[in-house]
């Protein structure tokens, strides 16, 4: 087969996939920076892979701010930055969907945090932002992550 046939024949097999991935994957310009959530709840579903790992996390019907979650230790490198004041500005969504998806960091830097890969059924809690006016999917973008009683900041890496 010539070199031009099969260069076609590849583009046109990966062209079905880019509205998938466009969706999939979109900006962090989309997400409400001023606006920190706090969601809890159990892992359901799990896909540990790249870009970012993404979770599908169940809240509970009477889900609720934790009264001490401005006074959680936060790993150090990010106290300075939005630490302590991120979580002292956190609210709950004000949609009501039990089901959210969250997106975590790439692979790299989650193994450089050393997150053992989360299984369903995990209870976990997560401060991130979720889109602008919470319009679209329940999607949330994780800032710091909560398992097991230790704190991740998603957005750095570790000192």
């Amino acid at each position: 087969m010539p070199l031009q046939r099969r260069q076609i024949l590849t583009v046109a097999s990966v062209l079905p996939l880019v509205p998938l991935a466009a969706h999939a994957h979109h900006g962090w310009s989309s997400f409400d920076a001023d606006r920190p959530i706090y969601l809890e709840g159990t892992v359901r579903k799990v896909r540990w892979q790249n870009p970012h790992a993404e979770l599908e996390l169940e809240l509970p019907a009477n889900l609720a701010l934790p009264p001490n979650l401005a006074q959680r230790a936060v790993p150090a490198q990010t106290a300075p930055v939005d630490g302590k004041a991120l979580l002292a500005r956190a609210v709950l969504p004000t949609r009501r969907d039990r089901m959210w998806e969250v997106e975590l960091a790439p692979l790299t830097r989650m193994q450089a945090w050393q997150v053992a890969e989360i299984k369903p059924g995990t209870a976990i809690s997560v401060l991130g932002f979720t889109l602008r006016e919470e319009k679209g999917d329940p999607v949330l973008r994780a800032e710091y992550l909560f398992v097991d009683g230790k704190a991740y900041g998603l957005r750095s890496s570790p000192a």
